[in-house]
């Protein structure tokens, strides 16, 4: 089902159509921006005060750098489920997967490069 069209006129006469994707307010740039201090704040003090073993440290910021890209995603990009943004949706989705396609084959193509180059530098047992 489609959202109404509100159309709107300027006092010269030009008209623009209104889809009811949502109106940027300062407001969601303010909490975006306080949001993404709170969230860059976080994992640097995690790390400059050695709170957590690496085990746990690594996770955790890993986890807080993927609500830090929602927050980006929702307060800057303003991208919501709307029938409006579902192009912008997809367009995402599809970068998403091609950055994980480069990033997982990049990570086994290392490994296996590590693992069958040079097999004389390896140690004798």
């Amino acid at each position: 089902m489609t959202k109404p069209v509100d159309k709107h006129e300027f006092e010269d006469g030009h008209a623009f159509e209104d889809t009811g994707s949502g109106h940027v307010t300062v407001k969601s740039y303010l909490v975006g921006f306080v949001l993404s201090v709170i969230l860059t704040a976080v994992p640097f003090w995690l790390v400059m005060t050695h709170a957590a073993p690496a085990g746990v440290l690594i996770p955790a910021i890993i986890a807080v750098g993927v609500v830090q890209i929602g927050v980006h995603l929702k307060c800057f990009l303003h991208m919501d489920r709307s029938a409006s943004q579902i192009w912008n949706n997809a367009a995402f989705v599809f970068a998403a997967i091609i950055v994980g396609i480069l990033i997982v084959g990049s990570l086994w193509i290392m490994y296996h490069l590590n693992m069958n180059m040079m097999p004389g530098m390896m140690p004798v047992e």
